[in-house]
């Protein structure tokens, strides 16, 4: 079989972390270019939805039939906003950006000051969708923690300036806020450590450890 997995991708770094996974497997990742404006964002309600949406419009473009796939999908979850912006998140932050998601947060919590721990709670998902030449597979991550009062740190991109991850413990899972873990930022946001740990909490490489179990049987087919 074909043990190249083509990633609907741009970014260097994304590229980099799937070929880590896969090549557990034999397998080899490149990316997939496509003529620009070619893979239009849909418009659905979950990020599995737009994952597969991106998948099927991906799959117009493999260099030969029966050829794999892999396109990432994630966003950012806040449990005050019912899960806003959640598919929008791109776009949210292109828009207002942390700023503007700080201020809407903030008048939350002066409506409800009380609350303002659990108001706080929030989550970074990601989607990882696998086309094997005849199915769709998909992994899920999550990375729970909270949305810190106030930006803080320069690396990272996006969202990580204003999210603190929950400490975990010695298996990797999510502790209650107040529990101090084996693996902990001490109440830094993403955008004030380092690459290496924040993958021990990234939502991406748990979505991509998921995608990787469920597609093992593939090497052997």
């Amino acid at each position: 079989m074909d043990t190249t997995v083509w990633f609907l991708t741009s970014n260097a770094g994304k590229l980099a972390e799937a070929s880590h996974h896969f090549s557990e497997l034999g397998m080899t990742v490149r990316a997939l270019e496509v003529p620009e404006g070619s893979i239009v964002e849909p418009q659905a309600s979950t990020l599995e939805e737009v994952a597969e949406a991106k998948i099927r419009q991906a799959m117009e473009h493999l260099p030969h039939e029966g050829a794999m796939v892999l396109v990432e999908d994630a966003g950012l979850f806040v449990d005050a906003l019912d899960g806003f912006p959640g598919v929008y998140s791109s776009y949210v932050h292109e828009t207002v950006g942390n700023a503007g998601m700080l201020r809407l947060l903030a008048h939350l919590l002066s409506e409800d000051p009380a609350r303002s721990k659990r108001l706080r709670s929030a989550s970074f998902q990601a989607v990882a969708a696998l086309w094997d030449g005849h199915e769709i597979h998909v992994g899920k991550g999550v990375c729970q923690g909270s949305i810190a009062h106030e930006a803080k740190g320069e690396g990272g991109f996006g969202y990580d300036p204003i999210f603190i991850p929950s400490d975990l413990d010695e298996e990797g899972r999510p502790l209650d806020p107040e529990t101090l873990g084996a693996v902990s930022t001490h109440g830094q946001t993403f955008g004030s450590v380092d690459a290496e740990m924040k993958h021990q909490f990234s939502h991406r490489r748990r979505a991509l450890d998921d995608i990787v179990r469920q597609v093992q049987h593939l090497v052997n087919r």
